[in-house]
């Protein structure tokens, strides 16, 4: 029996394969590891949306979070996932959704 986050995984990853052209992307490919270009860390992903003409990538993560929603930290987390990895972008497969911000200018 599998575990709900990889069922939850894997339902995301169909789903944005079967909408990859609405993404700008030309396939999604399964969980994998890539290596960061600036830490040399190895990141494991939950899929890769590959772009149209192999022009570039976006990291997908899938997050089955019931009990809150996405925060900045955790989204910080990815960006700099995105940075290391030289991905064009990311996107972020979750049921409740992003954390609101606090509003207050730096």
């Amino acid at each position: 029996m599998q575990t709900s986050w990889k069922t939850y995984e894997e339902v995301a990853t169909y789903l944005l394969q079967q909408n990859a052209k609405e993404f700008g992307l030309e396939t999604i490919e399964p969980k994998q590891k890539i290596q960061g270009n600036k830490s040399g860390t190895i990141w494991e992903i939950d899929a890769k949306g590959v772009k149209s003409g192999n022009e570039g990538f976006v990291i997908i993560e899938c997050r089955l979070y019931i009990a809150s929603k996405q925060s900045q930290e955790k989204l910080g987390g990815l960006a700099y996932r995105i940075m290391d990895t030289g991905a064009t972008g990311g996107i972020i497969v979750s049921p409740l959704g992003l954390q609101e911000g606090n509003g207050r200018p730096f």
